[in-house]
């Protein structure tokens, strides 16, 4: 119907101008993009209009493709704006929570899943691996600033960095579910098998393709003959081309894209570190992603009002989400940073900000795919809920709390430097 079309584009139109205009309106206030978006499409498909989202568990493919792409762009944007070399003692903080804290939310998640929601040990580990990675996507108020801004104390980098990794580092998890569910309908052996291709080989060469790719991307774009070399072009869609093409590359080989891409943009960083077209690359992705997220996050709100995804909730289901988002991420990240020179301020905001969104929906989508898993209904509901939650939640703590860390982080700064200037003056005096 001509008339309907024509008013999909007045929408779509409105949305991108919104989404570019917003992000300057909402930076002083306590309210997100995010929010607003969500929000947005629920008021929409609530309309008495014959128009509506279906439930993502019937259409499973659109659903792993679309989340897949955002979720990809993320972390290649996410890559790029990180200024601090990656080390063992600089990225310490980062370690701690994808060695220590995932694995604990996962494993706490699943054996709340287990009890409290009477699921299936596969289902209840893979709702559990689904929500543990902290989302690149709806992180990004909390994450560092553009390449060479400035933006990059302890607190953003940790939750950049750990939203970044731990992405693929979730999916050896999501496939040991898939093997429990597999190997309790065939009754075969999965264990070594798991361990060999899904953690050791997939890992691997995730590290390996994405390092490798990164470094010769690095070359293609800086180091080229003054006339070859790709920065010279100033085209920010480079930054596509180079995520597409890490990820399909790294899939092909059957490594985890995830950790590719993220590893390729920290490769293709190091390749030139001060050079400006980081920047152009950096912001291309970030629109990109920004609109995509946009476009989700009104079908996701649409889906909550007229595709019925919050109807299996159950009281059970409530506690759930209320305990993974204020208790077990918060508590597994301020233990993992124990013994750490994180101040308790900022050990807390990191344990707190653990935000759930598109990622989670990506790892249902492709689980539920490979194996039939039991409860459906109740897992795509209670994941939905704590999305929700943490788009609210920490969508109205994000500005006052991180302008408190900014604040006590000027003060440090200018009492050390005060102390600098005493001791000065003590050693001229003496």
């Amino acid at each position: 119907m001509p008339e309907a079309y024509i008013f999909l584009l007045i929408g779509l139109g409105a949305l991108v101008l919104m989404t570019a205009w917003l992000p300057m309106l909402l930076s002083e206030a306590p309210l997100s993009l995010p929010i607003f978006f969500v929000a947005i499409g629920a008021a929409i498909f609530a309309l008495p209009l014959d128009i509506s989202v279906p439930h993502p568990a019937g259409n499973l493919p659109i659903v792993e493709r679309l989340t897949e792409l955002v979720v990809i762009i993320s972390l290649m944007g996410a890559a790029l704006k990180i200024d601090r070399r990656i080390g063992w003692l600089s990225w310490m903080v980062t370690w701690r929570l994808l060695a220590i804290a995932m694995p604990v939310t996962i494993l706490a998640l699943a054996w709340l899943g287990y009890t409290i929601l009477d699921l299936g040990v596969a289902t209840a580990l893979v709702m559990a691996a689904a929500l543990a990675p902290t989302d690149p996507v709806l992180a990004s108020d909390v994450q560092v600033g553009p390449p060479k801004s400035g933006e990059e104390d302890d607190t953003r980098f940790a939750l950049t960095s750990e939203a970044g990794l731990n992405d693929g580092l979730a999916f050896p998890f999501i496939m040991c579910a898939i093997a429990i569910a597999e190997a309790g309908r065939t009754g075969e052996p999965w264990l070594f098998r798991w361990l060999g291709t899904e953690v050791i080989w997939r890992l691997t060469v995730g590290v390996g393709v994405g390092a490798l790719l990164g470094f010769a991307l690095g070359w293609l774009v800086f180091r080229m003959p003054n006339r070859a070399k790709l920065s010279r072009t100033g085209d920010g869609f480079v930054a596509l081309g180079i995520t597409v093409a890490v990820y399909g590359i790294a899939e092909a080989l059957h490594g985890y894209g995830f950790l590719s891409v993220f590893v390729a943009g920290l490769a293709l960083r190091d390749a030139e570190r001060n050079h400006k077209y980081h920047q152009t690359l950096h912001d291309f992705s970030e629109q990109l992603e920004r609109l995509l997220m946009m476009i989700l996050l009104v079908l996701f709100g649409g889906a909550i009002t007229s595709g019925g995804l919050l109807d299996a909730l159950t009281w059970s289901s409530v506690g759930y989400a209320l305990l993974a988002i204020f208790v077990v991420r918060p508590l597994a990240g301020w233990l993992c940073l124990a013994g750490t020179a994180c101040p308790p301020t900022e050990r807390a905001v990191i344990s707190f900000f653990g935000i759930r969104g598109l990622g989670s929906i990506y790892y249902l989508a492709y689980a539920l795919q490979k194996e039939a898993f039991d409860k459906v209904d109740v897992i795509w509901s209670t994941v939905a809920l704590i999305i929700l939650i943490s788009i609210i939640l920490h969508g109205v703590t994000v500005t006052p709390v991180m302008r408190l860390i900014d604040r006590r982080q000027r003060r440090g700064t200018a009492a050390e430097e005060t102390e600098t200037i005493i001791r000065q003056r003590r050693k001229r005096g003496a």
